[in-house]
């Protein structure tokens, strides 16, 4: 059996200097990194929308597709499109959507999203976003992780091993969810090749957020912090010996629940809020509640030091029914993230809080009628689709990107995930090729061998 570097000082010394060896090995393998300029953000809100939100009816009006309503486009400009249900020769579906032009930017948004539109001026809409994945789970790690391949380390985990957390008691990444949970479930959290206490830490969508907060009866916090004491003091013992990082991960995380039984009950407390801060995210109404209660909580968070909170809401993989599954899904979450918005602002955190909208992939101007007696959907669109940006140093009230005219390629200004990942490190103050872990022998970053700062998303 091949020893790795560590197992060969292990089994070769012993004691403290095994201790101070090892760690000594481990920051020349991997120092714990640093912003490398002043970035313009502190923290990172991303609003997930797994399954693809359809761009054509949200975010990027294609007036030409009416006159090609019920007709299947040219072959010329469909024949070598990554289709996943569809032939090339599926029909047309215009979109019945009305868009205006909103605040004095004029963005274009849909009528389905009114309290988004009248964010248009602190929004920074990407209209011709691309991935290389038309499935699901490749396009959600991709996005996440910046690969199609399972086991990389996600986007947060990325943030919170370069940044580390404001935050003592509560965990630096924290997911929260609401409807149908992602396609690539914790692999969109996962801390990977990463030390283990950058993972994402998700909390409950019904009942409590987290459970057991409170002890048992009888069982006091002295007690408690007895045990933790003989627990960590074992534990201690055990990384002397093996200078395994997962046993230091272990005791950091058992000291953080520890924390967090003060901490959390504080978080979940929503009755200091104001009567009208609570109806301007939709809490205790209908359809908005959970995801209103999960954009407030993220104002919380990052109030409270937390570096990144991802907030996921699904499903949007509108194969059929697109009309009424994309307005129930508008209806649950345009109140609660326009609200959010104005709420960071009103604070004066949206100057130091990115905050991010999108899913892995957009929708086909083709549809895809899978039944006659449901309506009509669109197939999953790698090739361009819309995301948007605000906060955190982001210049709002701009389009950047532009699509052709049937919403099927970007022409001007496209954009990967790499190259958002890539945008988005940036802003927190990284050169995305020198945010790095090495594992297995290279040098891994969250950008994989790809990506460009778009440049015009960031004010410096």
């Amino acid at each position: 059996m091949i020893e790795t570097r560590r197992q060969l000082l292990s089994r070769t010394a012993g004691g403290i200097g095994v201790m101070a060896l090892a760690r000594l090995l481990g920051a020349e393998e991997n120092r714990l990194p640093h912003p490398h300029f002043a970035g313009t953000a502190k923290s990172v809100i991303f609003l997930n929308m797994p399954g693809g939100p359809s761009q054509l009816d949200l975010f990027d009006p294609k007036p030409e597709l009416a006159k090609w309503h019920g007709k299947p486009l040219p072959l010329s400009v469909t024949k070598d499109l990554k289709l996943a249900f569809i032939k090339p020769t599926a029909n047309v579906v215009a979109s019945p959507r009305k868009f205006a032009r909103m605040g004095q930017s004029g963005i274009e948004v849909s009528e389905w999203l009114p309290n988004l539109a009248a964010c248009a001026d602190d929004l920074c809409l990407l209209r011709a976003m691309h991935t290389e994945a038309f499935n699901h789970d490749p396009g959600e790690l991709a996005l996440m992780t910046g690969h199609t391949q399972f086991g990389r380390p996600s986007m947060g985990s990325w943030v919170v091993y370069g940044l580390g957390s404001e935050s003592h008691d509560l965990p630096g990444f924290i997911v929260l969810m609401s409807g149908t949970p992602p396609s690539a479930g914790a692999n969109n959290w996962s801390a990977g090749f990463l030390p283990t206490e950058h993972q994402g830490t998700p909390l409950r969508g019904s009942g409590d957020p987290i459970p057991y907060l409170a002890s048992p009866p009888g069982y006091s916090a002295e007690m408690q912090r007895a045990r933790l004491d003989v627990l960590g003091k074992l534990n201690r013992h055990r990384l002397d010996l093996t200078a395994d990082r997962e046993i230091e991960a272990r005791i950091a995380s058992y000291e953080l629940g520890f924390r967090m039984q003060s901490a959390a009950p504080e978080l979940l407390d929503f009755s200091k809020e104001k009567p009208a801060t609570l109806e301007m995210y939709g809490v205790n109404q209908e359809p908005t509640h959970p995801y209103a209660v999960n954009c407030l909580l993220a104002r919380r968070m990052v109030e409270r030091g937390v570096r990144f909170v991802l907030v996921s809401h699904g499903n949007w993989d509108d194969h059929n029914d697109l009309d009424k599954n994309l307005k129930k899904n508008c209806d649950i979450t345009d109140k609660p993230a326009a609200a959010l918005l104005k709420d960071l602002k009103q604070r004066g955190l949206l100057d130091s809080t990115l905050v991010i909208w999108g899913g892995e992939f957009g929708r086909t101007p083709m549809t895809q009628q899978q039944r006659s007696d449901i309506g009509y959907g669109r197939d999953h669109h790698p090739n361009c689709y819309s995301m948007w940006m605000a906060g955190g140093g982001v210049r709002g009230g701009q389009v950047v990107g532009r699509t052709d005219e049937f919403g099927l390629q970007g022409i001007e200004d496209k954009a990967s995930v790499n190259d958002l990942q890539a945008t988005i490190l940036h802003l927190l103050g990284f050169y995305h090729t020198k945010l790095t872990f090495n594992h297995m022998g290279r040098n891994f970053r969250l950008t994989d061998v790809h990506g460009e700062v778009i440049r015009k998303v960031a004010r410096t």
